[in-house]
């Protein structure tokens, strides 16, 4: 997996979840600490919504743990890298490997 793949995968997921925040009127941390109460859905129809709206969130989260290592990782890899330079060539669209 590349750095921009990960990013990508996070900015879907963010999507998906203002998605849901704005169907439902909530932000998504909100819901999930609630979700993880054990809470349920007034109407049956939202059971289905709140299992992926969950389950997003659950995998960006671990997307964004991933980030951070991958870049932690990028960094630790040249001695002489900065954040700058992975910036430069990140926007190079270099493709920018991470360890699994």
């Amino acid at each position: 997996m590349t750095l921009d793949e990960i990013v990508q995968d996070i900015h879907a997921m963010e999507e998906d979840l203002l998605t849901f925040e704005r169907k439902y009127g909530v932000l998504t941390e909100t819901f999930y600490d609630a979700y993880l109460q054990g809470e349920e859905p007034e109407d049956d129809a939202w059971v289905l919504d709140w299992s992926e709206w969950a389950g997003t969130y659950k995998i960006l989260l671990q997307r964004q743990e991933m980030y951070r290592e991958a870049i932690q990782s990028l960094l630790q890899q040249d001695t002489n890298a900065t954040l700058s330079h992975l910036i430069a060539r990140a926007a190079r669209r270099e493709p920018l490997a991470v360890a699994s």
